[in-house]
């Protein structure tokens, strides 16, 4: 049984032009000790799923699904006090911005030993103790004089490990990290990735990447699931995806990679990702793929098996590789 197993997820937002449909029919499967990298560019309803699945969307969303179970749990039937004990506990995340989800007005180490207040973990001064611990554990120099700083006085990758330290305070079953490492340099990027990759092996959890770098994709994952415009493209194994994408969309993100550039021009996708005031086409990669043809822009993508665990949303797939058409 997978830890978490989401079936059709939907997520609407009510808005003054009428509901913008951000999510739409999106599944997400995670084994236990599994990394799963969610891809796609910025609006394509990655983390407005992994919010929807941790029950931290605004009061103007409306979020429908088959099914959302995490541990077997039906997310869907538990009250507010049952979400408020196993979010934080079992089901964890890393935000985006760490400089904004720290709360300013308190010092880092309250911030960790609340968390863990809040589950009866540790209080008092166990709670401040282990707080230091879990900043030493992530890398953190001085942990104990950075305990008692404040976010402002940290660097955007120290406040990113605070971020960690704090996610991984209750040693969850699955964490969810949403971009852990936008608008870091290269080097802390690595330093943090390769954090992420050590706690996994460590604790045994399951991690879910959102992200729109297929290098750190290509670095960190086990399967990917490809989403575009809230709708899934294509899914498989990343061995499998990296070697031979079979979506248009998932060959051009890959294409556009600095070190797949074959000429002095990087490889670019062409237009954008449709906003919320746009009509959005059965398939909404359509307007910007070379392979669309009429079809594309009257009749939704039908799914089609490629193998294995992969699947492709496509009318008009790449070709396979020839040693698999013959197989």
């Amino acid at each position: 049984m997978a830890l978490l197993d989401v079936r059709g997820l939907t997520v609407e937002f009510a808005t003054r032009a009428g509901p913008f449909r951000a999510v739409e029919g999106v599944d997400v499967t995670v084994d236990a000790g599994e990394t799963l990298a969610i891809v796609g560019e910025s609006g394509s309803g990655k983390s407005v799923a992994m919010l929807a699945v941790m029950g931290l969307l605004p009061w103007n969303a409306k979020v429908t699904a088959e099914r959302i179970e995490f541990d077997g749990r039906d997310l869907r039937a538990l009250s507010p006090r049952e979400r408020r004990a196993l979010v934080g506990k079992d089901l964890a995340m890393i935000f985006q911005e760490p400089m904004s989800a720290l709360n300013p007005c308190f010092t880092v180490g309250f911030q960790i030993a609340e968390a863990l207040s809040a589950h009866g973990a540790a209080r008092g001064a166990e709670a401040r103790k282990r707080a230091v611990a879990l900043l030493a554990e992530v890398g953190i120099p001085e942990p104990e004089a950075r305990a008692r700083a404040f976010p402002h006085q940290m660097s955007g990758g120290m406040c990113q490990r605070a971020m960690i330290a704090m996610a991984i305070a209750l040693r969850p079953k699955l964490l969810i990290a949403d971009e852990p490492t936008t608008a870091l340099d290269v080097t802390v990027q690595a330093q943090i990735l390769d954090l992420l990759k050590r706690l996994r092996a460590e604790t045994g959890m399951a991690l879910v990447l959102v992200t729109h770098d297929m290098g750190v994709v290509a670095e960190t994952a086990d399967r990917v699931v490809v989403q575009y415009a809230g709708r899934r493209a294509e899914g498989n194994a990343a061995a499998a995806l990296f070697a031979a994408p079979r979506h248009p969309y998932t060959a051009a993100l890959l294409d556009a990679l600095p070190e797949r550039a074959t000429g002095e021009r990087l490889a670019a996708i062409p237009g954008a990702v449709p906003g919320p005031s746009e009509p959005r086409l059965p398939c909404a990669f359509a307007p910007r793929c070379p392979r669309a043809q009429d079809v594309c822009r009257t009749q939704a993508p039908p799914r089609a098996s490629t193998g294995g665990e992969g699947y492709v949303h496509c009318h008009f797939p790449l070709p396979a590789p020839a040693g698999e058409r013959a197989a």
